[in-house]
């Protein structure tokens, strides 16, 4: 059995959550929760279900993972959470209702809680991403393990200049009876294909289609905005794909970056899509580091370093680039809330520079222990 140290901090694990992506949230809240010492760590489990209720669900591992190609959710019907305002003191928390009066739950509430909340909800209704301030997060103020700035793919475009090379032609669209057009009109026909359609805040290729014809691009939108009423349209690059994790300095100085990794994808898929990352489509297969000369490899951890800068953000961020054939090397995009599976590239590259999931895991909580909380 566990011995929990007296002085532990309590993490709140929150995952699920109305985005499209909320089997794979679960599964990665599995994983965390199969690595995190819970000797330092009172792990308090939250799912979100589809519908936005907040549940106290199990923390064992095993509840949270694949079976049969199905990614686990969020029972609606478990013990739902009540949650403390900013008027409670620092060092109390609200325990599940149907806890409340137990032996458990009076010993739990009065343990210090210091880190609450690694969240792990993806896609656009993620803790924080409309800067609500009456989000439940901003009303606990307690430190979340990540800070978003640039709020999606577009906004993400702010770090480009810092690469060696200028992006691909651009532009965003709303939904609405006049779709609004953002930037550069990427949507002429007049434009090279192939184009990729995205949702504008959404992640892990979830909606994104790769368009060839013009034709294709009235079923691309509708895809991409049944999960973001923003869209971005994008030319293709030819060029390879690298990736680059970032992790903020404890001290306040310069962020730690990984060797970048590189996704290569076989000729049966058109790119890296959802179900190539998570449920075995195709051929795809994962470098790390990346077999391109050293000097572009340093390039590319510097180019990451400062879009992190330019972004303004904590805690993660893992950023994409692309490498064209004379190794110029273009920000493709910032993913401040990256895929955080134990087999997801952002535990991958950090484990490459011998840092461990577990490790990873308890240097972010740590982070958010730390720091000063409200707007900076």
């Amino acid at each position: 059995m566990t011995t929990l140290d007296p002085m532990s901090t309590t993490v709140a694990l929150l995952f699920g959550g109305r985005a499209g992506e909320h089997g794979i949230s679960c599964i990665t809240a599995g994983g965390i929760l199969a690595a995190i010492d819970r000797t330092r760590f009172d792990v308090l489990a939250i799912g979100i279900t589809p519908e936005g209720g907040w549940v106290h669900v199990s923390d064992d591992p095993s509840d949270w993972t694949m079976v049969d190609g199905r990614a686990p959710r969020s029972p609606p019907m478990a013990t739902r959470c009540s949650l403390p305002s900013s008027r409670h003191r620092a060092g109390e928390r609200t325990a599940p209702r149907r806890a409340r009066g137990t032996r458990r739950a009076a010993r739990r509430g009065r343990r210090r809680l210091a880190a609450a909340a690694r969240s792990l909800r993806r896609g656009r209704h993620r803790p924080g991403h409309a800067r609500d301030a009456r989000h439940p997060l901003r009303r606990l103020r307690r430190p979340r393990l990540g800070h978003r700035d640039g709020q999606g793919r577009d906004e993400g475009r702010r770090a480009r200049p810092a690469s060696s090379a200028p992006p691909a032609s651009s532009c965003t669209r709303t939904a609405g009876p006049t779709a609004r057009v953002a930037s550069s009109p990427t949507s002429s026909g007049h434009h090279p294909r192939p184009w990729f359609v995205k949702p504008a805040r959404a992640g892990s290729s979830l909606g994104v289609s790769r368009v060839e014809e013009v034709s294709q691009l009235e079923h691309a939108m509708k895809a991409a905005f049944r999960e973001d009423p923003k869209v971005l349209i994008e030319e293709g690059v030819v060029a390879r794909e690298i990736e680059c994790g970032v992790l903020a300095a404890r001290d306040g100085g310069e962020p730690h970056t990984t060797l970048p990794g590189e996704v290569k994808v076989g000729a049966d898929l058109d790119f890296y899509d959802y179900e190539a990352k998570y449920f075995g489509k195709g051929t795809v297969s994962i470098d790390v580091p990346a077999g391109l000369p050293d000097g572009v490899l340093e390039e590319a951890r510097e180019i990451a370093r400062r879009a992190f800068g330019a972004l303004g953000l904590e805690g993660l961020a893992r950023v994409d680039m692309f490498v064209t054939a004379d190794h110029r090397v273009i920000v493709n995009e910032v993913n401040t809330m990256p895929g955080f599976t134990p087999y997801s590239m952002f535990p991958v590259l950090w484990e490459s520079m011998g840092l461990s999931y577990a490790e990873l895991i308890a240097d972010l909580v740590d982070q958010a222990a730390t720091r000063r909380l409200g707007q900076r």
